[in-house]
């Protein structure tokens, strides 16, 4: 039997459920980068992603999210373009209201910025998660529901909680470098397709031992 890899470009890989969508066939903003496999799961209207769970995504910072990530619903980026100063006595943007204080829209754009969001590869988010501007999110993590990410999250980490707290790890500091090493998120679909079950349930030395040599 002949082992086919799944369509990555595909936006509904399960025909029969329209609230699974792939992200990368999907999204078209040109501020967002997502890898191939990484999806969305949502019984309102997950093809909205782009603007339903990206907000105040005005530029010129990015999303860039990795390979086989998952999200449950309702995970929300909170962007740059929310930003309000607080070096005054008000915080109310002014500005973006129209007449003569547009004239100070100066006091909007020259917010600092945190740089891009960025979620490494194979990260799952629980439901209702939020991460807030500029937060690095490494490989292999994992947010639990309802958790608000306000700052970076390792790889392999587990975090969870309002502000999100490290939890623990999932492997050693030793095992996270073989992991990282060996990066089965960038191996050819073939091989990935014939080594699935070691992938998702073997042990590191497993891994190790099916992976592609480079």
């Amino acid at each position: 039997m002949e082992l086919v890899p799944a369509d990555p470009t595909v936006v509904h890989p399960f025909p029969d459920q329209p609230r699974v969508v792939l992200l990368k066939p999907l999204v078209k903003s040109p501020l967002i980068e997502v890898g191939e496999y990484s999806y969305y799961d949502d019984p309102d209207d997950a093809t909205a992603f782009e603007t339903r769970n990206v907000l105040y995504h005005y530029g010129p910072e990015k999303l860039r999210i990795g390979k086989f990530c998952a999200f449950g619903t309702g995970v929300r980026f909170i962007m740059n373009g929310a930003n309000h100063r607080m070096d005054g006595p008000s915080t109310f943007p002014f500005p973006i209201m129209g007449g003569s204080w547009s004239e100070h829209f100066d006091l909007i754009s020259g917010l600092p910025g945190r740089g891009d969001t960025v979620v490494g590869h194979d990260v799952w988010f629980g439901y209702g998660v939020m991460v807030m501007p500029g937060v690095r999110i490494g490989h292999g993590a994992v947010i639990a529901s309802g958790s608000v990410v306000v700052d970076d999250v390792p790889d392999y980490g587990v975090v969870g909680g309002n502000p999100a707290k490290l939890i623990r790890t999932r492997y050693s500091e030793d095992e996270v470098a073989r992991l990282l090493a060996v990066g089965w998120w960038d191996w050819p679909a073939e091989h990935l397709t014939e080594h699935v079950r070691t992938v998702m349930s073997g042990s590191i030395d497993e891994l190790e031992r099916v992976a592609p040599r480079r």
